[in-house]
């Protein structure tokens, strides 16, 4: 099996998962860190990503940095997720995760987040998800705390719509 092929039926079994028990996950309590830990997490592991460190590599070398410090103007923000090559200092991108009660497609305050995260970093696509909704965007645009959260979208993906745009999904991230 290849490791695209073992990538689809990890997601697959998370898209199940999430489909048989979408409504306690959607309860306020469902928070953002069991979001991440049950899904968001073992998504992105089985794209390849190493999401634990279970390589060991030192801070500098790790492939995703939880909680990534970047500077925004005086404050100090903290982007989820900061996703780069091994052993390259530079982000590709930002995946901020939030608890699936959030409205990810009409939220302009998620949208606004991520926009503001990557336009500061200069990195052009960035993530918001709290896995029952996949949106990415266009962070080389001016964001506007006032944008709707449709401004600046590249695409949107409903958790039942993972396994067709899969192939999108493993090409871009």
């Amino acid at each position: 099996m290849s490791p695209k092929e073992a990538a689809y039926e990890k997601v697959a079994a998370l898209v199940e998962r999430f489909g048989e028990q979408i409504e306690s996950y959607k309860k306020s309590d469902y928070n953002e860190t069991l979001t991440r830990k049950d899904f968001i997490d073992p998504f992105f592991a089985a794209l390849g990503w190493d999401m634990n460190n279970e390589r060991g590599n030192a801070e500098a070398y790790r492939e995703v940095i939880h909680e990534h410090k970047i500077k925004i103007g005086d404050t100090t923000n903290n982007p989820d997720y900061s996703f780069k090559l091994e052993g390259s200092n530079k982000a590709l991108f930002f995946v901020e995760a939030k608890k699936p009660s959030i409205d990810i497609k009409g939220d302009i305050h998620p949208a606004f987040q991520i926009r503001k995260y990557g336009w500061n970093e200069g990195l052009p696509i960035n993530i918001v998800t709290d896995f029952e909704e996949f949106a990415v965007y266009d962070c080389t645009r001016k964001p506007y705390a006032t944008d709707p959260a449709s401004k600046a979208r590249i695409k949107y993906i409903y958790f039942t719509d993972y396994l067709k745009e899969f192939d999108y999904i493993w090409d871009i991230f």
